[in-house]
């Protein structure tokens, strides 16, 4: 799983063929005109990222740019006003410039860039930003996990996290105002989540001085920071902390147990939601970047479950059991599939990177240039933190991709699956796509960290796929955890469509669970309230990477023995994160020219 970043919502863009009439008009049109139109597009597009991240500092300290690393978000509901005004605004100049002439790259550019206006203005209209904490993502939790992305080489980047500190009250001040707002709009979580989050809140508030999770960074003063600067920057941190974050995790907390949580909504799907199937139709739509529905991807789940399962049913056959069944309650007793420590499992992440690290220019030309790193997951969230996440990288590679492993509880974690979960957090996976895109010198910043769910998490599910193709997974046990893997993503179509869709409990949620994964039982109730709390975003895996599957087989088929899987994989990321249509408007653009070449 990708870590979530700041909201960049997209769904499907139809591209139409042939030329309209204006553009034939424009063919002739001179070549300093176009060039001028060209330039102003681009000016916008600065000022638009710009505008980003002066109003997403958080995620501008991610990328590396440090200008606003003294702030926090303005999360109030009357800044997400102004957003929607400066977004319409935007979306105004955008849809003014004339793009006839334009090379490809710069109309997909401009109809990229108008694609991503409009779904964030109707994000704002379906007022899915009236309801900002839950146990996933929530600020509460984000600010500690932040933590990990904030550069801490010098005094004065110390002194903007004391700046940050202070800032939280208002901060946390500014979501009560905007839960307030859901409250009255009845767009709520389910409340048994929210009591979740009352948890949460506590966990990471209660432990004062050293102990809170915001005193790690003065636990390893860089040289470059005098000692008498040390000192000093100690004792004000630990202030803030005490004084400021501390008091403001207490209060964010008694209000979500006495006056937001009691009001949670009782029925999980997003459906009890006031306009709940319009916003699933829009969940479901931004994170697939389709147009199938909920009842085509229902019954699609289906049917890959029904396949998987089959291929899982061999294994457990040459394993000399009965069926899946068998084979599936065996494992859970084995110990020699379980974990024996937390470093046991973080030495396995390790050592699978390791071991594809040399094969990938067997499968690549573009190849990533920053380094990853393996860490355990805070304590303070294993409990809800899937079993791995992917956090990226600076551009320039001063900070590397970290793999956060969930290391919690490890002696009743299976083992099975952490092959499949290193390829698809790491390399081939999250880590190289995400590498690559950020450095592409053709393509604009908001490109080159562009977030469509179901490329990128369709490209790390299908880079789980590339370590068989490559000879791994030699272990049956270990292809049986692939194909478990790859069956839990096959899983959340039924599950994710269940419930938002179907008005499926939770109750029929877990059931499903049990009788088609092999997940573990805190797996199994942290995915399901995962789902619940998210809608759509489970649907993006199976549907990037059936996509991407797709595409493979055609450019193969049309291709035959001029098929080089390296060039093809180069053309899947060599432009970046894309809506599943457009990426195959660009490969049937790349299988034409090699065609032609021929």
């Amino acid at each position: 799983m990708m870590k979530l970043l700041p909201l960049v919502v997209a769904v499907g863009l139809v591209v139409g063929g042939g030329m309209a009439p204006q553009e034939v008009r424009a063919a002739s049109a001179p070549a300093t005109d176009v060039a001028a139109r060209v330039a102003a597009q681009n000016k916008l597009l600065d000022e638009q990222w710009q505008h980003t991240l002066e109003n997403a500092p958080e995620y501008a300290t991610i990328l590396g740019d440090l200008r606003y690393n003294d702030r926090l978000s303005d999360l109030s509901l009357a800044h997400a006003q102004e957003e929607y005004r400066w977004t319409g605004d935007f979306l105004r100049r955008f849809q003014a410039i004339d793009t006839h002439g334009f090379s490809e790259n710069d109309k997909l550019n401009h109809e990229l860039m108008v694609r991503q206006l409009k779904d964030a203005m109707r994000a704002h209209e379906l007022k899915l930003d009236e309801m900002p904490l839950d146990q996933m993502n929530g600020i509460h939790l984000q600010l500690a996990g932040f933590i990990s992305s904030i550069p801490f080489d010098n005094t004065k980047e110390y002194e903007d996290y004391l700046a940050r500190l202070k800032a939280v009250p208002r901060a946390f001040d500014q979501v009560t105002g905007l839960a307030r707002q859901g409250l009255r709009d009845r767009m709520m979580p389910p409340k048994y989540l929210l009591e979740a989050v009352v948890k949460q809140i506590d966990a990471i508030g209660k432990p004062a001085g050293m102990d809170s999770v915001f005193a790690e960074p003065l636990k390893h003063f860089p040289a470059s920071v005098p000692a008498a600067d040390q000192a000093r920057l100690k004792q004000a941190i630990l202030a803030a902390i005490d004084q400021d974050v501390r008091p403001a995790y207490a209060k964010l907390g008694a209000f979500v147990a006495k006056d937001y949580a009691p009001h949670g909504r009782l029925q999980p799907g997003v459906w009890d939601l006031p306009n709940g199937d319009a916003i699933y139709r829009f969940d479901v739509q931004q994170m697939t970047t389709t147009d199938q529905t909920p009842e085509q991807i229902h019954e699609l789940g289906l049917k890959e479950v029904a396949r998987i399962e089959g291929e899982m049913t061999k294994i457990a056959h040459a394993q000399g059991y009965k069926d899946l069944a068998a084979f599936r309650a065996a494992l859970k007793t084995n110990p020699k599939v379980h974990a024996t420590s937390r470093e046991d499992i973080l030495n396995r992440y390790r050592g699978y990177l390791a071991q594809m690290q040399p094969e990938l220019p067997k499968l690549f030309g573009l190849l990533p240039k920053t380094k990853v790193v393996v860490v355990p997951v805070e304590p303070f969230r294993e409990k809800e933190a899937a079993a791995a996440e992917y956090h990226q990288g600076t551009p320039d590679g001063s900070r590397p991709g970290q793999i956060f492993v969930n290391t919690g509880d490890f002696a009743h974690r299976s083992v099975l699956t952490i092959e499949s979960t290193a390829y698809h957090e790491g390399i081939p996976g999250h880590h190289m796509q995400i590498s690559i895109a950020q450095t592409l010198p053709k393509l604009p910043p908001f490109r080159q960290q562009g977030g469509y769910t179901a490329y990128v998490e369709g490209w790390a599910l299908y880079a789980e796929q590339l370590g068989k193709d490559i000879g791994f997974y030699k272990d049956p046990l270990s292809d049986y955890g692939r194909l478990s893997d790859e069956l839990l993503r096959a899983d959340r179509l039924v599950l994710d469509t269940g419930v938002h869709y179907k008005h499926w409990t939770r109750q029929q949620m877990v059931d499903f669970f049990h009788a088609h994964s092999s997940e573990d039982e805190p797996d199994v109730q942290a995915e399901t309230d995962r789902y619940i709390t998210w809608p759509g975003q489970a649907l993006a895996y199976k549907m990037g990477e059936l996509k991407i599957l797709e595409l493979r087989a055609r450019a193969k088929r049309e291709l035959g023995k001029r098929f080089d899987i390296r060039a093809f994989h180069d053309e899947i990321l060599d432009g970046g994160a894309l809506p599943l249509d457009v990426l195959e408007q660009r490969v049937d653009g790349w299988i034409a020219a090699q065609k032609a070449k021929a």
